[in-house]
């Protein structure tokens, strides 16, 4: 019988198998598709005072809910989306963060309008490529950085909403701006060489 090799991980997923395979398959992953970047960035949002396994268990329900992240059907949603939002218990039912789901998706219809790819846009703050850290203690990881506070007022400036400097941090690590799994995780090499 031979013993099981355990990979060394990030503490933060623990031992829930949906926690765990995104730690290993999605967070800190670059992705820069426009669409793909809305979706994260309204999940993001709908996190804020949650823990992200909250929203992560969730995640499907918002999919469906919220058209498949179309921004174009978001942006159309009136009254009686709402009502049907705020009925829904496959979401996180909060009147402000479904309001701001909705301003954010016309906020990314603008910033395409005016010719504006939104990947290229929030890729600029960490000049287009994934900043490579280096912690080796869950507890050295920064909360918020310059970085972020220039996306959420850049962000805050073209009308969005629940983007604030440590939701947009939280962003910047899952969307692979920034590489924070710890120097300890089998993640963090391969990560590295993501771009």
């Amino acid at each position: 019988m031979t013993a099981r090799v355990r990979k060394e991980r990030c503490a933060w997923p623990g031992e829930d198998p949906l926690y765990v395979a995104y730690h290993d398959d999605e967070w800190g992953v670059p992705e820069r598709d426009d669409a793909r970047l809305l979706e994260k960035l309204i999940l993001d949002g709908a996190q804020a005072g949650l823990a992200w396994i909250t929203i992560l268990r969730k995640r499907d329900g918002y999919r469906r809910a919220f058209a498949g992240f179309d921004a174009e059907r978001i942006a159309r949603f009136g009254t009686r989306d709402v009502r049907r939002l705020l009925a829904d218990p496959a979401i996180v039912r909060n009147r402000l963060k479904v309001a701001a789901a909705i301003g954010n998706a016309r906020a990314y219809l603008a910033l395409r309008e005016e010719g504006l790819g939104f990947g290229s846009f929030l890729w600029q703050f960490v000049g287009g490529m994934p900043r490579q850290n280096r912690w080796g203690r869950q507890q050295d990881l920064p909360a918020e950085t310059a970085e972020s506070k220039a996306m959420s007022t850049a962000l805050r400036a073209r009308g969005f909403r629940f983007v604030g400097p440590t939701i947009c941090y939280a962003f910047m690590q899952a969307t692979g701006m920034v590489n924070d799994h710890l120097v300890g995780c089998f993640r963090h090499r391969q990560v590295a060489r993501l771009r």
